[in-house]
């Protein structure tokens, strides 16, 4: 099960988490990634320390780098940036989440590297975008994507203080964003024999992120209200806590149809003819009444409990409010792939899945991710093999 990218040659010159996101997908999706280090690695191998891991591994890392092949380049010497070109000379893609000015001063620019592979699917992830005054500043997804566009304000609630972001949620939905660029152009390749620069940022990522809003606001100069539980205009959207403490979310968006079953589901048939609640404009406008009869209403029963009497009408939708431990319990997460097998000697390592499968081409991961420099004798090999 080699993947459906299977013989296409990677190398990736990344980072903490962005970069080395969209070559960990392509890894899993068959490509050979070779990935460019200094002598002090990728800082992310420090994620396991930093995070109070006592063992030495990293599991953050561990999820962005298997299946790759680690090489230690010193990109600040000539004889490392020979290499890191040599490498590039036959390559199908180049990954990189590096700044553009130290990717200019180092030879490793979109331009010049072209120069030598025309052929070359270059992929770029940046802070804020290639041009403009922040055009090379440095950024984390807390800052570029979280912050500036617009996320952890979305996420305030009135009065509170903004809620903070979870490793690398824009990181990795930059690294989709970006191998499905990469995909893109390489099947623009088939056709016109060129590579080409792709590109994203995690500013775009962010705001492409909460475009719900931004589009409401840019077609309309209307604000989208942050919502509160309290207060939420559709009762129907909106979480509630069960007798045992255990919350979960109504999803009942379309008026009609999932009004209904949930009075039904809480025993409250009247409701539907009741004027206060008949019509979905008078349940916003009775709301805080609605949710209060609501919250009396689920704190009667577990969570257990009212899954069973959801689970009698199809027409309702609803899920738990899950913590970590919860997903990884969860049958369905793991019925519908969620976790990967990673060999590993002579066993296997659990590791969250990329979000993608192929039924022609299935994938499968190889390797855990490589030592520091693992791989850089067999690399250097074959390109001198390759030279020869």
């Amino acid at each position: 099960m080699a993947g459906p990218l299977e013989g296409i040659r990677v190398v990736e010159l990344g980072v903490w988490v962005a970069g080395p996101a969209a070559g960990g997908i392509l890894a899993d999706w068959g490509a050979d990634v070779v990935k460019i280090e200094p002598p002090t690695g990728d800082p992310a191998r420090m994620f396991g320390r930093m995070l109070g891991i006592e063992d030495g591994s990293s599991p953050p890392f561990e999820m962005d780098n298997r299946g790759k092949r680690s090489v230690v380049l010193d990109l600040t010497t000539e004889p490392g940036r020979v290499s890191a070109l040599e490498l590039l000379c036959d390559a199908d893609v180049f990954l990189t989440n590096v700044r553009p000015g130290a990717l200019r001063r180092i030879g490793l620019d979109f331009a010049t590297v072209a120069a030598s592979n025309p052929a070359l699917v270059y992929g770029l992830i940046t802070g804020y975008g290639e041009s403009g005054p922040d055009a090379d500043r440095a950024a984390y997804d807390v800052a570029a994507f979280w912050a500036r566009a617009g996320l952890a304000h979305l996420l305030t609630r009135p009065g509170q203080t903004p809620p903070f972001q979870r490793g690398g949620m824009g990181d990795h939905s930059a690294g989709m964003t970006l191998a499905a660029a990469v995909c893109a152009a390489l099947v623009a390749r088939t056709r016109t024999g060129e590579g080409q620069l792709v590109s994203t940022s995690l500013y775009r990522q962010g705001a492409y992120t909460v475009s719900f809003d931004l589009n409401t606001f840019l077609l309309t100069g209307h604000c989208i209200a942050i919502g509160q539980r309290e207060t939420m205009g559709n009762p129907c959207m909106n979480n509630y806590a069960a007798r045992d403490g255990r919350r979960f979310w109504i999803v009942g968006l379309e008026a009609g149809r999932h009004w209904p079953p949930l009075c039904r589901a809480v025993g409250r048939p009247q409701w539907l003819t009741d004027p206060r609640y008949e019509t979905a404009r008078s349940r916003a406008v009775h709301a805080v009444e609605l949710i209060a009869e609501l919250d009396e209403i689920f704190a009667t029963r577990t969570l257990d409990e009212w899954a069973q009497t959801f689970a009698a009408e199809p027409e309702l939708f609803w899920a738990p409010i899950n913590s970590v431990e919860d997903v990884v319990a969860d049958e369905q997460f793991h019925a519908a792939g969620g976790i990967v097998y990673v060999p590993d000697g002579d066993s296997t390592v659990p590791m969250v899945a990329s979000p993608a499968d192929f039924s022609g081409t299935p994938w499968a991961p190889r390797s855990p991710a490589p030592r520091l420099g693992e791989h850089t004798e067999q690399v250097l090999a074959e390109l001198r093999a390759r030279d020869a």
